[in-house]
């Protein structure tokens, strides 16, 4: 039985375009995605997204991102722009804020990619990253073409993972899904505490240092110099940070017990300093040698920031 594209009732706003339904997309292919602006497996997909919105636009697809967030600031339109001005994206977005696109799909997963023919019938579908190139086939295919894929190089955040020497794993941090925590005396939630560091933590460890609050969804430093470490093994570490309204908030990353240099993220310079200013994604490391065990300490210069799950590629 065909499955059609159901609406696109119930965003509370649309960035780059008027609001869209099923109607104005027939005779289009559309390639619906699936999205949430903290993601790293969403922004390792979105320079695939974004090519193939460019590159076939021209012979009839239409790119229709779904943003629908995971966190709670990820609710806030202005950190769905910021996102979206950042990443170039210039294909229709509906911001989901209260999932009713999420729940007309019964989607479960970000990334997620549909794949809708010209008659408003879904044809495929796909969920998390890769399949690029049989992605870009299927798109061809419904679009009646066929040329050699377009080439994409992401950059940043946007770099494929380095499969093969990742070995720790997506960690929230707040009290209801955390996990591997290892400061002495363990978490307390929603009470200011003074935490330490162990004397060691192991292989995909963390542990806070200084007075912080473990919230639900996030952990809040309370005292300028509070600090969190990570015990890791990837080349890429990164850290979900929380926007705090009217003010940037500088960090500092150890790699080690020493300034990452060549291995720094594209959000920190090489003595490891950083600002948090919008609510996102930070990468706070990039090895540049062989990828080993390391320990990645992040202290923050002042009070509120709000730090909600390490990522790793």
């Amino acid at each position: 039985m065909a499955v059609h594209l159901p609406p696109l009732n119930g965003a509370v706003e649309w960035l780059n375009s008027e609001p869209l339904d099923p109607a104005d997309l027939r005779g289009r292919v559309v390639l619906v995605n699936f999205w949430t602006l903290t993601c790293i497996n969403w922004l390792r997909q979105e320079p695939y997204v974004r090519a193939w919105s460019q590159a076939y636009r021209d012979d009839g697809l239409v790119v229709v991102g779904v943003h629908t967030p995971e966190f709670s600031f990820e609710h806030e339109v202005d950190q769905v722009r910021r996102a979206v001005e950042a990443r170039s994206i210039d294909y229709p977005v509906a911001v989901d804020n209260d999932y009713a696109i999420w729940r007309a799909f019964d989607n479960h997963y970000w990334p997620a990619l549909y794949f809708v023919d010209t008659g408003g019938v879904i044809r495929d579908e796909h969920f998390g990253e890769g399949r690029y190139e049989q992605s870009e086939r299927t798109l061809q295919h419904l679009l009646g073409i066929e040329r050699d894929p377009v080439p994409v190089d992401g950059v940043g955040p946007e770099a494929e993972a380095d499969w093969d020497d990742l070995r720790t794993p997506e960690t929230y941090l707040g009290f209801s899904r955390g996990e591997h925590f290892a400061s002495p005396d363990g978490p307390a939630l929603d009470e200011r505490r003074a935490y330490h560091l162990p004397e060691r933590l192991g292989l995909n460890q963390w542990a806070l240092a200084g007075d912080w609050t473990i919230g639900a969804e996030s952990v809040t430093v309370d005292q300028a110099g509070g600090s969190i470490a990570f015990r890791f093994h990837a080349r890429d570490a990164h850290l979900v940070l929380g926007p705090v309204p009217g003010r940037s908030i500088p960090f500092r990353v150890l790699l080690d017990g020493e300034a990452p240099g060549p291995s720094h993220g594209v959000d920190v310079d090489a003595d490891g300093h950083g600002v948090l200013q919008d609510g996102r994604l930070y990468q706070l490391v990039r090895q540049d040698d062989a990828v080993r065990e390391r320990t990645l300490e992040v202290t923050f210069g002042e009070p509120d920031a709000a730090a909600y799950a390490f990522t790793f590629g």
